[in-house]
Formats: C-alpha cells, structure tokens, sequence
C-alpha cells in the first residue's frame, strides 16, 4: 500500500475529492496517511481529522526563506514515509529540494488546460479571470507532475470543462472543481499507487 500526503492551504475541496475516492475504493493501491498544511487554520485540516487522517502543521511564515521551509517540508515527507505527495490546494512555494529528494512522485492539479494559463501568478481566481479575458470557449483542468519548473512537469491527465456566456471567473471556477478537478485528480492518484505511470522522454505515458 502507497502511502499518499497530501499538502493543503486552505478549504481541502481537492483533498475531501481524494478522501470520497478512497471511501469508495478508487485510490487504488493508495490510502491518505497525512495531511500537512502550510496554514494552521486551513480548513482542510479539519476534513482529515473527521475522516482519522493524521495532520501535520507547517506555517509558512514560521520560517525565514522559501529554503527553510522547503528543508523543513522535505523531512516530514521523509518521516512520513510518502510514496506520493499530492499537492491540493497548496498555495506555497517550494523550492527543487523538495522535488529532488521525490522525483516524479508528486503531483499537481491546475485549474486550466496546462500549457494555457500557467506558471508564476496563475494561482486561483487568477486563472479563470485570465481564460475569460482572452475569450477562450473551453477551459478545464490538467493533473501534472511537480518539478522544479512551475506548471512545467509532465502531464499526466487532463480534461475539457466548456466555458459559457455570462461565465464569472467565480462560476468557471466552480465548474472547473466539480466537472473536472474532482475527477481526474483522484484518476491520477489511482494510476499512480497502480504503478501504471511511467515517465519517458519528460512525457507521463499511461499503462492501462
């Protein structure tokens, strides 16, 4: 069984899709043995004590520098055994460390069609608010490993949520979270702790 952490900043929509996926035996070979949070009010918290997951608080603003942290982050990893680190919600930066020491064993969900709306500054509202300005007709969301390049590790699903007239960057987002983040972040975990992911030539290649 992989042991799955997962890192949180603040509601946990993401981590209670993850929490729902393992109630109904979609993790696969997975199970949710921690969840660490950069905020010590983050709701999420709360999600994993109501469902006996062990939490862990990592106050970003305990620590003078993003190395620091990062150090920090890397030994509770360690020490919680992780095979997969999964980053839901988590809104802090952490520096090639972390990535090092679990190399293509973390991953991300993004709320855009990943290489559009990505990188430093696309973080929440933002995302939405820069897909709606350029007009596109289809947004959606990309589970991708982490790797020292924000946005930039390979992609290991995606999906297309469409985008409507009178869409707000609040309605697209909602959207988004249900028809498409909380889907196909709990896929990718599933893949993953099923050993069906391999990664060749900086591509995530698919073994079903």
């Amino acid at each position: 069984m992989k042991n799955i952490v997962v890192l949180v900043s603040g509601g946990g929509t993401n981590l209670q899709a993850l929490i729902d996926a393992e109630k109904r035996g979609e993790l696969g070979n997975g199970k949710i043995t921690c969840v660490i949070a950069s905020k010590a009010d983050a709701y999420a918290l709360e999600r994993a004590k109501n469902n006996g997951i062990k939490t862990v608080t990592l106050v970003r603003k305990d620590y003078p520098d993003v190395t620091a942290y990062s150090k920090a982050m890397t030994e509770v990893l360690k020490a919680e055994n992780a095979d997969l680190v999964v980053y839901a919600g988590f809104m802090t930066i952490l520096d090639e460390q972390v990535c090092s020491a679990f190399p293509y064993k973390m991953m991300n969900v993004h709320p855009a069609l990943i290489p559009s709306f990505c990188g430093k500054g696309f973080y929440g509202l933002h995302v939405h608010e820069a897909a709606l300005e350029k007009g596109v007709k289809l947004s959606g969301a990309t589970v991708h490993f982490v790797t020292e390049e924000c946005d930039g590790g390979p992609i290991i699903l995606q999906k297309a949520v469409e985008v409507k007239n009178g869409d707000t960057p609040e309605t697209l987002q909602k959207r988004i979270m249900e028809e498409a983040e909380w889907k196909i972040l709990p896929k990718a975990v599933q893949l993953f702790c099923d050993d069906k992911i391999t990664v060749k030539d900086g591509k995530a290649v698919i073994n079903e």
